[in-house]
């Protein structure tokens, strides 16, 4: 089975309504749709940008007013991957669940379904800085087009968490990502080529480009969008089948191929997957 997959490097700069969040989306997705892809990755605190609209004395708004904002988001999501029959990961968006704040992102269905799998892992800066909550629930998501996880930024650098999903029947990993220097890129870059190998899996991922001034936290950003593979020889040699500009608002778009990993699980130059010693480190 053959997919197609987009990822945004999403430009974050200064709004003043909900309306041009959404026609910024919107742009992107028809860019996507006109590529005919079958999924879209938007990266990791996407909707930190509708914080910049401020309030009625023009101060930026806070963490704590992103879920008020949870209702349009998933409205214009779900209405998006409705019209273009794509499935959309519309990166993270912060909600509030019994007080306690989460990172969580959201996959859109074209039936209108919604499916979510929360941070898993919270880098120190989330929690003193937004008092973020880690979220306990490991999925994996069945599409028309193969079986998925969501796994944000800080969780890539964990192999355990990506040898569940895996063992659970995983083929792609989606890495929504935010990160603002260069040692914090190179974390997830390194690490999703890392998992990719291990796992003999696919990973797409993306981060935020731009700057929201006004919005703590968020000044500066440094990402990349990339279509991570194994490195085996059906695979291009870098382990690499696209990658934006660094710092670029751009969409790149690659085909992944389901056959070529099940192939090279039963008889690659290495077979990391089947040569695992579940016997000293169980898959959970």
């Amino acid at each position: 089975m053959r997919l197609r997959v987009s990822a945004v490097q999403y430009h974050l700069h200064t709004i003043k309504s909900f309306a041009e969040f959404a026609q910024q989306v919107e742009h992107y997705v028809k860019t996507a749709a006109e590529f005919e892809a079958d999924f879209v990755l938007f990266p990791e605190f996407v909707t930190t940008q509708l914080l910049s609209i401020g309030d009625s004395h023009g101060n930026a708004l806070s963490i704590h007013n992103l879920p008020d904002f949870t209702e349009q988001y998933c409205l214009l999501f779900t209405s998006l991957a409705q019209q273009t029959g794509m499935h959309i990961i519309g990166g993270t968006h912060v909600i509030r669940e019994d007080e306690r704040l989460y990172n969580v992102a959201h996959l859109f269905y074209p039936n209108g379904k919604i499916v979510r799998q929360p941070k898993l892992h919270i880098t120190p800066t989330e929690v003193k800085e937004w008092n973020m909550a880690a979220g306990h629930d490991i999925n994996v998501f069945e599409t028309e087009k193969g079986t998925i996880a969501i796994l944000t930024c800080y969780d890539i650098e964990f192999p355990e968490i990506v040898r569940m999903v895996r063992a659970k029947g995983a083929d792609v990993i989606f890495c929504p990502s935010c990160t603002d220097d260069r040692h914090g890129f190179y974390r997830v870059r390194y690490t999703s080529h890392a998992r990719a190998i291990e796992n003999q899996v696919y990973v797409v991922t993306t981060g935020t480009v731009g700057s929201l001034p006004t919005v703590d936290f968020m000044r500066a950003n440094f990402g990349q969008a990339a279509v991570i593979t194994p490195n085996d020889i059906p695979f291009p040699p870098g382990g690499l089948l696209a990658e934006g500009e660094i710092n670029h608002d751009m969409i790149i778009t690659a085909d992944l191929d389901l056959e070529l990993l099940y192939r090279v699980r039963e008889r690659g130059s290495v077979t990391t997957w089947r040569d695992r010693r579940t016997d000293l480190y169980p898959d959970w």
